[in-house]
Parts: structure tokens; sequence; C-alpha cells
């Protein structure tokens, strides 16, 4: 059992740790709000991620590879939300300081906890990846007894949400030190990356 949590925080803390979409959204948020912000989308991060994996494990992944006109409607959802939010981030660099005040779009950790779990949600493709990675463990180790499956992905949630605490602890060490251009520049940033990922979900969903 210690060995399945170990390698589901080992898994969930490494993909966690990858630059994406969330990974930006959750450093201008701490930047602008503070590190509660990051850490209630960490947790939302961090709940899509096991609950992704548990999917993968369901099979899900079959299916969405099966059926691919279901794939396809939720990456389109997704790539909307990645928009969206870089539109945002994109309106906050835009902005003068006293409209950035007035203007944030994170203002609750409840707030926050909701476009952690849209966004991270908004990449229907990581169910494939975690099927891919619990087809590997169950291979390496064909004797796994019935609680591992489980153990594992309480380890992926705990992964996920302690990477996300560390770098928003570091964001939050950073905005100390940082002045409102630095924020905007931040902001434009995620918005230009935000874009990125959206285009490159959206070739992926819909390439032939």
């Amino acid at each position: 059992m210690t060995t399945a949590l170990v390698t589901g925080f080992g898994f969930g803390f490494m993909v966690a740790a990858q630059v994406g979409p969330i990974w930006l959204l959750c450093l201008r948020s701490v930047l602008r709000g503070g590190i509660a912000l990051g850490l209630a989308i960490g947790a939302g991060a961090a709940l899509v991620d096991a609950g992704y994996a548990l999917l993968g494990i369901a099979g899900v992944a079959a299916l969405l590879t099966t059926w691919e006109a279901l794939g396809t409607v939720v990456g389109i959802l997704g790539v909307l939300v990645l928009v969206l939010l870089a539109l945002r981030a994109l309106r906050s660099a835009l902005s003068r300081p006293t409209e950035q005040q007035t203007n944030r779009e994170l203002t609750s950790p409840r707030a926050a906890f909701v476009v952690g779990l849209a966004a991270t949600a908004s990449n229907p493709l990581t169910i494939l990846a975690w099927a891919a990675v619990f087809a590997a463990v169950s291979s390496a180790t064909p004797d796994m007894g019935s609680l591992t499956p489980w153990t594992m992905l309480a380890g992926v949630g705990a992964g996920t949400f302690t990477w996300f605490a560390l770098l928003s602890l570091a964001a939050s060490v950073l905005g100390r030190f940082t002045d409102p251009r630095f924020h905007r520049g931040v902001d434009m940033a995620a918005a230009i990356g935000l874009l990125l990922f959206a285009a490159v979900l959206a070739w992926r969903v819909l390439a032939p």
C-alpha cells in the first residue's frame, strides 16, 4: 500500500509540475490575490487529476478512443474554457491598476476552486495519459490488490496538490518583491500561454 501511495504521489507531482495552463493560472492568481487562491486552484486540479485517473482505470479512455465524437465535443469545450481564461488574463494585463482592483476575476478561494476544476477538466486527453500510466503500473505489478488502485488515486491527488502548494508559496513570496508592472507582464505571458495551449488542444482534438 505504501508503494502504491508513493508511486501515485510521484506521478501526480510530476504531471502537475509540467508547465501548462493551470500552472500559469495559479501563478498569476497568487500574484494578484494571494496564496489562498493558489491553494484553492491546486485543490481543484488535484480533484480532477484523481478523477481523471479513476476514469482511466474504469476504461473511459477506451470509450473516448472508440467514440470519437464524445472526445471531440469535450475537447472543444476545453478549448473554449482556455480561451476564456486567456481573454480574462489579457484584459487584466491591459487594464489600469484601479481597473484591475475592481475587475479581478477571482475574488475568493471558492471561485478559484471552481476555476481550477473547470480549467483542469478542460483537457479530456488527460484521461488517456492516466490510463496509460495505470496500464503500465498494472502490467509491471500483476499482483495488485483491490486497495492498490484507490491508494494510488489518493497519492495522485496528494502529489498534484503538493506541487501547487509549493508553486503558490513561491509565487506568494515573489509577489512581495514585485510591482503592478510585473504583474501585468505575468498576465500578458499567461494570456499568450493559455492561447497557445488552447491552440494545441484544438489541433489534437480536430486534426484528422
